[in-house]
C-alpha cells in the first residue's frame, strides 16, 4: 500500500480527476439521451447539455463537493477493502445530497437532475475502485521498519528474533546507557548488524514520513499510557502497520494470529470524525436526558430527603481513561457509612434505603451522571468507571484490568447490557475488552438501544409489582 504524502496526493488528485471526468461524461449528449429515455422516473425529463460558463460552474461545484466529502479517505489508514468501498460510496452519496440540497434552496447553481444522477452513479463505481487500486500498489523495495518503545529488553529481543532489517529505533534517552553508544547488537555474539537510536519518541511523525516507514514494532513496558497511544495513532495516521512481539502481546492489543514472532496490533484509534460524532451524541444525549428527567430528578431528591433526611447525592472518586481520576455523582441509595473497597453484597443490602431499592431497580440513581457526560469526563457508552480504591484490588485479582483505561468510561457498556455485576470482575473485564476491540459509533448506538430497552422493562416490572 502506498503511504505518506504520496498516497495523499494521489488520492486527492485522482478523486478530482474522476469527479471532473464523470461530470463531463454526464453532460455529454449521448448519456443524457440514453438516461432520459430508458431510465424509469427520469424518462420524463428532457436532455440538458450544458456549455460555457454554466458547465464550468457545474464542474467546479462537483469538484468541491466530491473532493471535500472524501477527506476521511485521504489518510492512508489500514482498512479492510470492503470498508474502503463502503466508506467511499457513502461519502460520494453525501456529496450528491449536498449538491442537490444547495441547488434546491438556491444557495448555488442548480445542477440538472439527470447530470447529477449520472455523475454520482459513475462515481459510486469509480471512486471506490480508485482507492482500492492505489492501496493495492505492490511495493518493489524492501520493508522499511523501526522499533518504537521504552522497554530495553523488548527492543533487544526484537532486533535479535525478527527478520526485519530495522532502520533504527526510537526510545527515551534514559532507556539505554550512554556506554552502549545508543546502539543495540542484534545477537549476543555480535554476528548480526547493529541498529541505531534515531531519537526520542517525539520524533515518530518525522521518521514515518521522512523515511517512508511501513512497519512499526512497538516495545512499550506498559501499553496503557499516552506514549503508546500517541505512537499507535501516528501509525494509523500515516498508514503504517503496527506490530508487537508475540511474547509481550496482550489479548486486547493483538489479533493473536499469524506466523513468526510478531503479531498485528488490533486496537485502532478512532478517526477524528468518529470522536466528533461520539462527542456530539454524548452532548445531545446528556442535554435531552437532563431536560426530560428534570422533574423526575426533583421528585427523587425530595423522596430521598423525606426518606431519611440524609444527603441527596453520593459522590465517589473513580478511575477514568489512562488512569485519571474523576468525581462521579449518583442519587444516594444507601444509608451514609464508610464504604469498603471489597465488594460485599450482604452488607450493602442491609444499608439500602426504601427509595434506594426502587432507584437501583430502575437505574434512576445514575441520572446525575448525565452532567458528568455533558462535562466530557464520561461518555454514554464505555467501560464502567471503577472506584479508585477498588482498582488496586481488581488489578491483583484480574490480569490486564488496566486495559479498560484505553477508552473513556461510560454510563452504560457491553458489560452492563449483559447484566454483569461488579462482583464478577473477570467476566466484566472480558466484556469491556470486547467493547474496546469492536468500538464504533454504530456499535455505541446498539448498546444504548439495548440499555434503554432494559430500563423500560425494569420500570414496567416495578410498576406492575403490587
Amino acid at each position: 500500500m502506498l503511504s505518506g504524502w504520496r498516497y495523499r496526493l494521489l488520492s486527492v488528485f485522482g478523486v478530482a480527476a474522476l469527479a471532473a471526468a464523470a461530470t463531463l461524461i454526464a453532460n455529454h449528449p449521448v448519456p443524457q439521451s440514453l438516461f432520459t429515455t430508458y431510465v424509469p422516473l427520469f424518462d420524463r425529463l428532457d436532455p440538458i447539455v450544458l456549455s460555457g460558463d454554466r458547465l464550468f460552474l457545474v464542474v467546479g461545484l462537483s469538484l468541491l463537493a466530491i473532493v471535500g466529502s472524501l477527506i476521511p479517505l485521504y489518510k492512508p489508514r489500514p482498512r479492510r477493502m470492503l470498508d474502503v468501498v463502503l466508506l467511499a460510496q457513502k461519502r460520494v452519496l453525501v456529496a450528491g445530497l449536498a449538491i442537490a440540497t444547495l441547488g434546491f434552496f438556491k444557495w448555488s447553481l442548480r445542477v440538472p437532475r439527470a447530470t447529477l444522477t449520472i455523475t454520482i452513479g459513475l462515481l459510486l463505481l469509480l471512486v471506490p475502485a480508485w482507492f482500492v487500486g492505489i492501496r493495492r500498489q505492490p511495493r518493489t523495495e524492501p520493508s522499511r521498519a523501526i522499533i518504537v518503545g521504552d522497554d530495553a529488553e523488548q527492543i533487544r529481543r526484537l532486533a535479535a528474533e525478527t527478520s526485519f532489517s530495522f532502520l533504527g529505533y526510537l526510545a527515551p534517552s534514559a532507556v539505554f546507557a550512554r556506554t552502549e553508544r545508543e546502539r543495540i547488537a542484534a545477537v549476543a555474539d555480535g554476528g548480526a548488524p547493529e541498529i541505531d537510536r534515531l531519537g526520542g519518541l517525539s520524533r515518530i511523525e518525522d521518521l514515518l514520513v521522512g523515511h517512508d516507514v511501513d512497519t512499526v514494532v512497538l516495545a512499550f513496558s506498559e501499553p496503557d499510557r499516552a506514549e503508546f497511544f500517541g505512537t499507535l495513532d501516528a501509525c494509523y495516521e500515516h498508514g503504517v502497520a503496527a506490530k508487537v512481539h508475540r511474547a509481550f502481546a496482550d489479548s486486547v492489543l493483538t489479533a493473536g494470529s499469524g506466523e513468526g514472532p510478531l503479531v498485528d496490533v488490533e486496537v485502532e484509534p478512532w478517526d477524528v470524525q468518529d470522536y466528533f460524532f461520539k462527542r456530539v451524541f454524548d452532548v445531545a444525549f446528556a442535554i435531552v436526558g437532563l431536560v426530560v428527567f428534570a422533574p423526575v430528578m426533583v421528585a427523587i431528591a425530595v423522596a430521598i430527603t423525606l426518606d431519611d433526611r440524609g444527603p441527596v447525592l453520593y459522590q465517589q472518586e473513580r478511575t477514568a481513561g489512562l488512569g485519571e481520576t474523576i468525581t462521579v455523582a449518583k442519587f444516594r441509595s444507601m444509608t451514609p457509612k464508610g464504604a469498603s473497597a471489597t465488594p460485599s453484597a450482604d452488607a450493602d443490602n442491609d444499608r439500602i434505603t426504601r427509595v434506594g431499592r426502587v432507584l437501583r431497580r430502575t437505574h434512576l440513581d445514575e441520572l446525575p451522571q448525565l452532567w458528568t457526560i455533558l462535562k466530557g469526563d464520561m461518555s454514554v457508552v464505555g467501560p464502567r468507571a471503577a472506584w479508585t480504591e477498588e482498582e488496586t484490588l481488581l488489578e491483583r485479582e484480574t490480569d490486564s484490568w488496566r486495559k479498560r483505561w484505553f477508552v473513556k468510561p461510560g454510563l452504560t457498556g457491553l458489560a452492563q447490557v449483559n447484566d454483569v455485576k461488579s462482583t464478577e470482575p473477570r467476566k466484566k473485564l472480558r466484556y469491556d475488552l470486547e467493547y474496546i476491540r469492536r468500538q464504533s459509533f454504530w456499535y455505541d448506538l446498539k448498546i444504548v438501544i439495548r440499555q434503554i430497552w432494559a430500563v423500560v422493562s425494569d420500570l414496567r416490572t416495578v410498576l406492575d409489582t403490587p
